[in-house]
């Protein structure tokens, strides 16, 4: 059963989500207010995911996921809030948030959700790619202006990070491309290293900018 820790500070929003979510057999393992007690709940918990909402008082989501990547906590962030703004948006991926949704979703994509970030995979909601996608290639590169330039990636590299955009995890790219799960794992960790991102997330943010996936 897949384990999530609920970040909110509203009580009845994190109740709510944790009876809809046990309900989906999704275990429950922690909730917190703010960023600060949620680190404490999740060094205790280690859940699969954490569902994160970014504007709490004192301690938000971005300071929060900042604070689990700076300890090495290598977690996926689900960020769940009603904000849409496109500054919050990319601010949370580059943070490394590693999914982004709207809490006006159904149940069933918020499952689908969990479970695709527990896998490995990444998920941003539809209704706001194509904003993200415009501010990105308007904008900084996602990776800083003094990164270097990009290698060129093999083709099969290129296939491979096709798939990680679309949220496949590395077992379901390895049965779309009739590879091992080591070798995708191998794929994945060049790609990283010649687009110089950080995680999965922050490469197909790298690779949009860049033009190397339309």
């Amino acid at each position: 059963m897949t384990r999530v820790v609920i970040v909110d500070d509203q009580t009845l929003i994190r109740q709510g989500i944790r009876g809809l979510l046990e309900v989906a057999d999704i275990d429950v393992v922690g909730e917190a207010a703010d960023g600060r007690a949620a680190l404490a709940v999740i060094e205790r918990t280690a859940p699969d995911v954490i569902l994160l909402d970014l504007r709490m008082p004192r301690f938000d989501g971005i300071w929060t996921i900042e604070q689990l990547r700076a300890a090495e906590i290598d977690i996926p962030v689900l960020v769940l809030t009603t904000f849409d703004d496109d500054a919050l948006v990319l601010g949370a991926l580059r943070a490394g948030a590693r999914g982004y949704l709207l809490k006006d979703v159904t149940l069933g994509q918020l499952t689908r959700a969990i479970h695709t970030l527990a896998e490995g995979g990444t998920l941003i909601a539809p209704s706001i790619t194509d904003r993200m996608l415009r501010a990105i290639r308007s904008g900084p590169s996602p990776v800083g202006a003094d990164a270097p330039a990009v290698p060129g990636l093999t083709e099969r590299e290129q296939e491979v990070l096709r798939l990680v955009a679309h949220g496949y995890s590395n077992r379901e790219i390895a049965g779309v491309l009739f590879l091992a799960e080591g070798t995708v794992k191998n794929h994945v960790s060049t790609i990283l290293t010649k687009l110089g991102a950080r995680d999965r997330t922050n490469a197909v943010l790298r690779a949009l900018h860049d033009g190397i996936l339309d």
